[in-house]
């Protein structure tokens, strides 16, 4: 059975902001801080006001527009998407709007996987990695 290629933007998209959102859930009412592996790997509850590697530090606005448009594009141009890279923008997608959930719902971005050598992050921040990995490969492969 072959799903079409809104059901498969759909169906990555809603996993993405699923795990995204329960994960943050409970690391927020958890207030997680559990090391994993001592001195390299740990969840401990943090926020960020800002984006990756915590730049633009309260600029919440600009972050908040900044995402509508980037969520804005990725649906503008969703019918020229080929099928291949469909997958990979539908992480970006869902990645962005569980960030823009937080951004909008407490002003900042819930984080809590944190390596002793990297800002800490969250699926979200995975997801639109991944994504965009893929989409660059693609584009690179041709």
């Amino acid at each position: 059975m072959k799903l079409d290629k809104s059901k498969i933007f759909i169906l990555v998209a809603t996993i993405v902001l699923i795990l995204d959102q329960l994960t943050k859930y409970i690391a927020a009412k958890s207030r997680i801080d559990i090391v994993l592996i001592r001195n390299f790997l740990s969840l401990s509850y943090t926020t960020n006001t800002g984006a990756g590697f915590s730049i633009l530090q309260g600029k919440q606005i600009f972050l908040i527009v900044f995402s509508i448009i980037a969520l804005g594009v990725i649906v503008y141009y969703y019918k020229q998407t080929p099928r291949k890279w469909v997958p990979f923008t539908a992480m970006i997608f869902g990645g962005a709007l569980g960030n823009l959930i937080d951004r909008i719902a407490y002003g900042y971005v819930i984080d809590f996987i944190s390596f002793s050598f990297w800002p800490s992050f969250n699926v979200a921040d995975i997801a639109v990695t991944f994504g965009v990995f893929g989409a660059v490969y693609f584009v690179w492969r041709g």
